[in-house]
C-alpha cells in the first residue's frame, strides 16, 4: 500500500475488488475457569501476550535487516511521490514488491526514480526489472551495491500452511517506521479471481510489498490490501507468485523506456481468462415475477439485494448487484472488474402511460461516462431493440478506449424490458479492461439471458 500521496486513488480503487465472502465459524468464546477450557486459555493474559510479544521480537530481529521502504521519486524535485515496502530475496540485491508500489517506475520512467531505504537508513537507487500485474507483483534491484544483501527465505511449497497458523506482516505503515504485525493463516480467500491469502491481522497503508513469515521468519506471503468495512481483515499474495517472478526477473534488464505495451499484454492476458471464465460458467437465473434474469455462478461473483417497503403498493421494486473479485491494478486506476445490477419493478395499479413514463425515466438516468480523460477516450454508444429468447429488449452498448493500453476497452451495457404495460427490469452490465471482441461475446451472452416466463 503506497502512502501517502497516491494512497487515497490506490486504496480506493484496489480494495473494492475486496468485497468477498469470508465465511468462518463462529464459536462461543470459554471461559478460563469453565469445564473443558484447555491449558492455554487457563494462563493469565499477561503471560499469553508476553509469549506473542516474545516471538514478534524474534520475527523483527531475524528480519529487520531485510526489511526495506520503496519509494518512488520525482525526477525534477527527488520529492516523494508513494511509499511502499519491500525485502532483499537475493545476495546480488534483487527485492520483492507490489506492482502498484512500483507502477510509476514502469509507466512513467521518465519522470520518476526509485529508492530502497532499510531499517537504518540507508538508502540506494533502484531498478524495476520485472512486474506482474495480475498479481500484483514486482521485481527491482539495489544499484551499486557492494556488499551481499541479507536474504529472506521462501517456505517450501511442500510445507501447506495450516488453519490459525500464526503469521507475521512486515512492512513501514504510514511512514512511521517498520512494524510487525501479528495475525492468523484463514485459507485462501473465497471468489477470489486470482488466489489470495485471508490474513487474520491489520495492515496499513505503507505496507504494501512487505513479507508476511511464518514462526521461523521464511516468507509465505505479500503484503497487498485489507478491508475497509472490517477489522483484521487483510490480504496477501502466496509467494509461490513472487518466486516465480524473480526467477524471470534474475536475468533481466532493467526497464528504462515506458511499459505500456507489457502492461497492456498482461492486462489482455488477464481479460481473455476473464472472458472465458464467464462465457463457460452459464448464468444462474435470478426470478422477479415472470422475468427470468442473469445473475453470476456464487463461484465467480457475490450479489446483494433490496427491495422497497411491501406496504408502498403502488410501486413494487427489487434491486440486485453483483461483482466480480477480479480487480487488477494498472498504475493508479484498477480495472479487470465485472459488475451486473438490476431494477425490477411492478405497478400494477399505475396506468401504462404512467408507467411508461417512470420507467423511461429510470432508464434515462443511468449514468453513462460523457467525456473522456487522461486515462480513457470519450465513449462510443450503440443503441438497439432486439429480442433475444423472444423477450424484446431496449439495448445500449457503449465503448470506451484505454488511451495507453492498446487493446482495451472499457463496456457498459444497458438493457430494458418492454413486453408488459406494468412491469419490467432494468439491467446493467459493466466490465473495464475488455478487448472489443471479447466485449461484444460478453455483451450477446449477457443479453442472450433474459427471459419471460408467464404464469400457467
Amino acid at each position: 500500500m503506497p502512502f501517502p500521496s497516491r494512497w487515497p486513488t490506490r486504496l480506493v480503487f484496489s480494495l473494492l475488488w475486496l468485497a468477498y465472502g469470508l465465511a468462518s465459524a463462529q464459536n462461543p468464546p470459554i471461559a478460563a475457569d469453565a469445564p473443558g477450557a484447555s491449558a492455554s486459555a487457563a494462563q493469565p493474559a499477561a503471560a499469553q501476550e508476553a509469549a506473542l510479544s516474545r516471538d514478534a521480537r524474534r520475527i523483527h530481529a531475524l528480519s529487520r535487516d531485510k526489511l526495506l521502504q520503496i519509494r518512488t521519486l520525482l525526477r525534477s524535485s527527488a520529492t516523494q511521490a508513494s511509499i511502499g515496502s519491500g525485502f532483499f530475496v537475493s545476495p546480488d540485491g534483487l527485492i520483492v514488491t507490489n506492482f502498484h508500489v512500483a507502477s510509476q517506475l514502469a509507466l512513467e520512467p521518465e519522470r520518476y526514480r526509485g529508492v530502497y531505504v532499510t531499517i537504518d537508513g540507508q538508502e540506494g537507487d533502484v531498478d524495476l526489472l520485472a512486474f506482474d500485474v495480475q498479481h500484483d507483483v514486482a521485481v527491482l534491484r539495489a544499484r551499486n551495491r557492494t556488499a551481499p544483501a541479507p536474504v529472506l527465505e521462501f517456505r517450501p511449497a511442500a510445507e501447506a500452511l495450516a488453519q490459525g497458523e500464526r503469521i507475521y506482516s512486515l512492512g513501514n505503515p504510514l511512514d512511521i517506521g517498520f512494524a510487525v504485525t501479528e495475525g492468523t493463516y484463514n485459507g485462501l480467500v473465497r471468489r477470489s479471481f486470482y488466489p489470495r491469502i485471508f490474513f487474520g491481522g491489520t495492515l496499513n497503508p505503507g505496507m504494501s510489498g512487505g513479507p508476511a513469515v511464518d514462526d521461523a521468519g521464511r516468507v509465505l506471503g505479500v503484503n497487498v490490501a485489507k478491508r475497509l468495512d472490517g477489522e483484521q481483515v487483510s490480504f496477501l499474495i502466496p509467494a509461490e507468485f513472487a518466486q516465480a517472478l524473480v526467477q524471470r526477473a534474475a536475468s533481466a534488464q532493467p526497464i528504462t523506456q515506458p511499459a505500456h505495451k507489457e502492461v497492456a499484454r498482461q492486462l489482455l492476458v488477464h481479460q481473455q481468462l476473464l472472458t472465458e471464465r464467464f462465457l463457460q460458467t452459464p448464468f444462474q437465473e435470478q426470478r422477479h415475477g415472470s422475468y427470468l434474469v442473469p445473475v453470476p455462478d456464487d463461484a465467480l461473483a457475490r450479489c446483494w439485494g433490496a427491495g422497497r417497503d411491501p406496504d408502498f403498493h403502488a410501486m413494487h421494486l427489487e434491486r440486485t448487484t453483483c461483482q466480480a473479485n477480479s480487480h487488477v491494478m494498472a498504475g493508479d486506476f484498477s480495472t479487470g472488474t465485472v459488475q451486473l445490477g438490476y431494477e425490477a419493478f411492478n405497478a400494477p395499479s399505475s396506468g401504462a402511460a404512467r408507467f411508461a413514463h417512470l420507467y423511461a425515466q429510470h432508464f434515462g438516468n443511468e449514468r453513462l461516462p460523457k467525456r473522456g480523460n487522461r486515462h480513457k477516450t470519450a465513449p462510443e454508444c450503440a443503441e438497439r431493440y432486439v429480442n433475444p429468447g423472444k423477450l424484446p429488449l431496449r439495448a445500449v452498448v457503449c465503448m470506451a478506449a484505454y488511451r495507453k493500453l492498446p487493446g482495451l476497452y472499457d463496456m457498459t451495457v444497458l438493457a430494458a424490458t418492454l413486453n408488459q404495460p406494468t412491469q419490467g427490469v432494468l439491467g446493467r452490465l459493466e466490465v473495464r479492461g475488455i478487448a472489443f471482441d471479447n466485449g461484444l461475446k460478453l455483451a450477446e451472452h449477457y443479453l442472450q439471458a433474459f427471459k419471460w416466463e408467464a404464469a400457467p
